[in-house]
């Protein structure tokens, strides 16, 4: 059998579209206001990059990096390599790593609901003190209370949407989490580009995150709770009344008993943390983390956090390199409308693998030609500059309907109920984590390694295409509460822990 091909049916269209359930106004309303958060957090990871690269902004907050940047013969790969800048954009991924164990804890005792709402608040928070900072000290709080935002609202909105979609529609529904998160980048990336001469133009960027923090905050009163958080917390009737509500039919009494018998066993773990080091638990912990940490090594934050730092270190002057900006940004929002409308087709593994292969290229031939023509004081001639800005684009446009959205996606949907919540948490917390090494240590990484960053990033996409071929199932269609029978216990490789433990147990029952 090939490697990463499931047995059985799950692999062509899976068993959840038995299931009695239509594409209701009402999951669609909800997802699209629970996948605001995405909006935020894109518009937080966009807007760092167009700020730190505005004179006033540096000339305020970092004088040291404003006079190399306009130092006549300063090294085109050294201009922005600064740790305070740096933490300046990393601060609010290491926050969000210890907000989501909060945010863990909080969507299984309060629901999904109320740990969306938290994360609005944090948003607002931190938009108030970021725009409003006179020192880098308030700079970086407000940094952090976004941080807070972001841990809380990664941690829920995949997980509610997941919950509350139809097993026919979750890939596609999910993505719309990521679809925003690309709007957000866009948006921040318009509006550094026409905010880039105001004398306060860096507050207006900054401020400008309330528009979707409120959005979120608004919205986030008018969303259901799942129902299975509902029968998770003790409240059957609701979870019932809310599940034929969202599925827009009255037979849900199947899909109501898996959610109930999933959440019976869920009860009897105690500890779903200490669960998670079961050897049946290891298979979706190792490809949910391994996801999260290959999306970060694909290079992406580099051209999302410092696009116009990127761009204006290959020649393009500061309007200019604003502009590419946006123009990536728009690549970006138009091709995870792919994995909108392909990821419940085309299926997750083929999204992946084709775009390990796109992205090999991308970033194999901006390496090359940076290599090659861009030196320690000169500026890239003009055509290679489009050329780099070109494969840039046919880079994010690969990442964006593959690893961005499925590397949140998969590791929403295959976990069981009893260890969801922990589980994506480690999820969340990888994807932090790496976020935070790769944004604290980029600028001073291209300074050391120059080119040679983009090659780097080139051994860690071999690698992850190879994992996505070889070692990870397919989960389209496949009902959330049946991922285990229906994909896990089937694999050619991950089988292995589920038949080895089942054997353990039954040892140990042997009087």
């Amino acid at each position: 059998m090939a490697p990463g091909v499931i047995n059985g049916g799950s692999s062509s269209g899976g068993t959840g579209e038995h299931l009695p359930a239509k594409l209701t106004l009402q999951v669609l309303v909800c997802s699209i206001i629970a996948a605001f958060g995405g909006l935020m957090f894109g518009y937080d990871i966009g807007i760092s990059g167009g700020v730190t690269s505005m004179d006033v902004f540096l000339e305020k907050f970092f004088p040291h990096v404003y006079v190399k940047k306009h130092h006549a013969r300063e090294d085109n790969y050294c201009k922005f390599d600064d740790q305070f800048l740096q933490l300046f954009t990393s601060s609010l991924y290491l926050a969000a790593v210890v907000c989501s164990l909060f945010a863990s804890k909080c969507c299984k005792r309060f629901g999904r609901k109320v740990t969306i709402q938290l994360a609005s608040l944090f948003f607002l928070g931190g938009v108030v003190l970021t725009a409003c900072a006179v020192n880098l000290a308030m700079l970086i709080f407000g940094r952090l209370f976004l941080g807070a935002g972001v841990g809380f609202g990664n941690q829920a909105v995949p997980l509610f949407i997941s919950e509350i979609a139809p097993a026919k529609y979750r890939g596609g529904l999910n993505v719309c989490f990521q679809l925003l998160v690309t709007v957000g980048i866009l948006c921040a990336s318009v509006v550094n580009y026409f905010t880039s001469t105001h004398p306060f133009g860096w507050r207006i960027s900054l401020g400008g995150a309330a528009i979707p923090a409120l959005f979120l905050a608004v919205g986030s009163l008018l969303i259901v709770e799942t129902p299975t958080s509902l029968i998770e917390r003790g409240q059957p009737e609701e979870g019932m009344r809310t599940l034929r509500k969202i599925r827009g039919v009255q037979d849900v009494q199947k899909e109501y008993d898996e959610i109930v018998n999933a959440t019976e066993m869920a009860k009897q773990i105690k500890h779903p943390f200490r669960n998670l080091m079961k050897r049946s638990s290891r298979p979706q912990l190792v490809v949910s983390m391994l996801l999260q940490m290959f999306q970060q090594f694909t290079g992406i934050n580099v051209i999302m956090f410092y696009a116009p730092v990127l761009f204006q270190t290959m020649g393009f002057k500061s309007d200019a390199s604003l502009l590419s900006a946006v123009t990536t940004g728009c690549v970006n929002v138009l091709a995870t409308l792919v994995a909108v409308f392909g990821v419940d087709k085309l299926g997750r593994r083929f999204l992946l693998i084709e775009a390990s292969v796109q992205m090999l290229i991308a970033q194999s031939v901006t390496g090359g030609i940076l290599a090659t023509f861009l030196k320690t004081t000169n500026v890239l001639p003009k055509k290679y500059s489009y050329v780099v800005l070109f494969f840039i684009c046919f880079f994010v446009s690969g990442f964006a309907w593959s690893w961005g959205p499925l590397g949140w996606l998969i590791p929403s949907e295959i976990f069981p109920l009893e260890t969801r919540t922990a589980g994506f948490f480690c999820a969340v917390s990888m994807n932090m984590i790496f976020t935070f090494i790769v944004a604290q240590a980029f600028l001073s990484t291209l300074c050391i390694m120059r080119a040679g960053i983009f090659f780097f990033f080139c051994g860690w996409i071999v690698i992850m295409g190879i994992f996505a071929y070889s070692f990870l199932p397919e989960t389209k269609g496949v009902s959330i509460d049946e991922m285990n029978e229906k994909v896990w216990k089937k694999h050619w490789f991950w089988k292995r822990y589920f038949d080895e433990e089942q054997d353990q147990d039954q040892q140990r029952d042997k009087p």
